[in-house]
């Protein structure tokens, strides 16, 4: 699907670790508004992709457009800056520090003090777990908990995109479902979130619109109710 005014367009973006390719011209759009999922196996690009998006991987060729601007292969604090944030695969939280003090790193960008207590106020609004726990060490968290003071630490700087990479990475199945409630509720709060998932089902469940990605190309994309009833994805991913 084709969007007149995407808020990011990438256009053939190849990307590589030495020589090794990892991308071969990755195509896609999102909305203002949308959750996408980007669906396929180990290894076929998915994570790269968001690297890329974030400014952590610089492409060797492409283009990756942002509200209209040309962001390809700018560092990640100035694509930070811009409004796009990266929830990492695994977490990445500070497990020797605070959960306080994990979201006040993540307020890098704040001008002062008081904005960081603010926003470190909605995240407490929004996780009411972390209230409880924010004098606690972030390592002694359960992993559910974990990921919810990654995706909070990354929503401290106030992005329009969310680039969530394996949400339910190590989660049980109930606690997965509370992660992606949560995903849910930062959309309807105006947020448009880009999600990378193994599990095939959750991500096609929360998603709009997805984007198959099999070494290192897109293969498919369509709407998520549609590829939830596609034999081929079922057969693929599901198992079915």
């Amino acid at each position: 699907m084709n969007h007149i005014n995407p808020l990011l367009h990438i256009r053939d973006l190849h990307v590589a670790y030495g020589k090794a390719a990892a991308l071969h011209g990755i195509d896609l759009d999102i909305a203002l508004g949308e959750i996408v999922a980007l669906i396929g196996a180990n290894g076929a690009g998915k994570s790269t992709t968001l690297r890329a998006i974030s400014g952590l991987l610089k492409p060797t060729s492409g283009s990756i457009t942002w509200e209209g601007k040309n962001i390809t292969g700018w560092s990640a604090d100035l694509v930070v800056a811009q409004g796009i944030a990266h929830c990492p695969e695994e977490r990445h939280i500070w497990p020797a520090m605070t959960v306080k003090e994990n979201l006040m790193l993540g307020g890098f960008l704040c001008r002062s003090h008081v904005e960081v207590e603010d926003r470190i106020g909605m995240a407490f609004h929004r996780f009411p777990r972390l209230r409880e726990r924010q004098k606690q060490l972030a390592g002694t968290l359960s992993g559910g908990e974990q990921q919810m003071l990654a995706i909070a630490r990354a929503l401290m700087s106030e992005p329009r995109l969310l680039l969530l990479d394996e949400p339910s990475l190590g989660l049980s199945p109930k606690m997965a479902d509370e992660v992606f409630e949560v995903v849910r509720e930062i959309n309807a709060h105006g947020v448009t979130v880009m999600v990378v998932e193994q599990n095939v089902y959750n991500a096609l469940s929360v998603a709009s619109r997805a984007y198959v990605v099999e070494t290192g190309r897109i293969t498919t994309s369509d709407d998520a109710a549609r590829l939830l009833k596609d034999p081929e994805v079922l057969n693929a991913y599901l198992g079915a």
